[in-house]
């Protein structure tokens, strides 16, 4: 089923972004000082939330086209799970990233470095989901 194809292309993607940024980019940027660790979270997240956004709802809603197609429930499963991301991350995430953006780069101190790990903690679950997701869509690609 090609809906369910790009379901899956889409949130392999959007984990495959997501895991980098837990497992490359956020520990690199964490080797910087403070007020550079700052600088550099503040456009990358703005890139990534546009990219990484879109790709959560069109894997969602590929996903669940899929599952309104008929083929197996899982394809409803993955695409919940990719649309959760949207209400987690303005709900969870969104709050400590206005206040690491209304954070002056250099009075970046031990605050700023320990909000930014929690960031990445939050961040991770992102991964987590969209992980899930990624395997409900290989499962109902098997045809269970």
């Amino acid at each position: 089923m090609i809906v369910g194809t790009i379901a899956l292309a889409l949130a392999s993607a959007f984990c495959g972004a997501a895991t980098y940024i837990n497992i490359a980019e956020h520990p690199a940027r964490m080797m910087l000082d403070d007020a550079n660790a700052l600088r550099q979270w503040s456009p990358s997240y703005d890139r990534a939330f546009n990219f990484q956004g879109g790709l959560a709802v069109l894997s969602g809603m590929s996903g669940l086209v899929a599952a309104w197609l008929g083929s197996s429930w899982l394809w409803a499963l993955g695409g919940l799970l990719m649309l959760a991301n949207w209400p987690y991350t303005l709900g969870i995430i969104l709050p400590l990233n206005k206040q690491l953006k209304a954070i002056n780069p250099p009075e970046a101190g031990q605050e700023s470095r320990a909000m930014l790990e929690k960031w990445n903690q939050l961040h991770r679950n992102r991964s987590l989901l969209s992980g899930v997701a990624v395997l409900a869509y290989c499962w109902a690609l098997t045809g269970a």
